[in-house]
C-alpha cells in the first residue's frame, strides 16, 4: 500500500476517507484551527497544534505519522492511526487504530472500535442513549 491510500479500517467507510480533500502533509507543522461547516474531510500526516471542527459531517483522518496537540477534534467519523493529544468527539464512528496513542477524553454518538495495541489514556464515553437498544 502506497503512503497516500487511505489504510484499511474496520469502522469508519472507506469511501469517506478516500473522499478526504484536505491534507496536512508528512513534515508539515500547523498552528492553528481547521473549521468548516461543510461535509469534508481532512488528512493530517504532519504535526497540527490546533483544533479541527466540522459543524456538520466531516471526516478526520490522524494518519500513521500525523501527531495533533492540545486540540479538539469533531466530526461524524474519525479514524485514528497517530498521536492525538487533547478532546475527541465523533458524532457517528470514531475508530482508534493499534498504531496510535490518545491522551485525553474521547466521546462517541454511534459507533467505537479499539484495534489491539492501540494506547489510550483518559475516558471514553457514549454519548447517545444508553437506555436504547443497541443495533447488531
Amino acid at each position: 500500500m502506497s503512503r497516500n491510500e487511505p489504510a484499511s479500517t474496520r469502522l469508519v467507510p472507506a469511501d469517506r476517507l478516500t473522499a478526504i480533500n484536505s491534507l496536512l502533509a508528512e513534515g508539515a507543522v500547523f498552528e492553528g484551527s481547521f473549521h468548516t461547516a461543510k461535509d469534508q474531510g481532512i488528512k493530517v500526516d504532519g504535526l497540527l497544534k490546533g483544533g479541527i471542527s466540522f459543524e456538520q459531517g466531516g471526516t478526520i483522518h490522524v494518519g500513521a505519522t500525523g501527531q495533533i496537540e492540545n486540540t479538539t477534534l469533531e466530526a461524524d467519523y474519525i479514524f485514528i492511526e497517530g498521536k492525538v493529544t487533547g478532546t475527541i468527539v465523533a458524532r457517528k464512528a470514531l475508530e482508534i487504530a493499534g498504531s496510535a496513542t490518545v491522551i485525553g477524553d474521547a466521546s462517541y454518538d454511534e459507533n467505537l472500535d479499539i484495534h489491539p495495541r492501540a494506547r489510550v489514556r483518559g475516558k471514553i464515553e457514549y454519548r447517545g442513549d444508553i437506555e436504547a437498544p443497541s443495533a447488531r
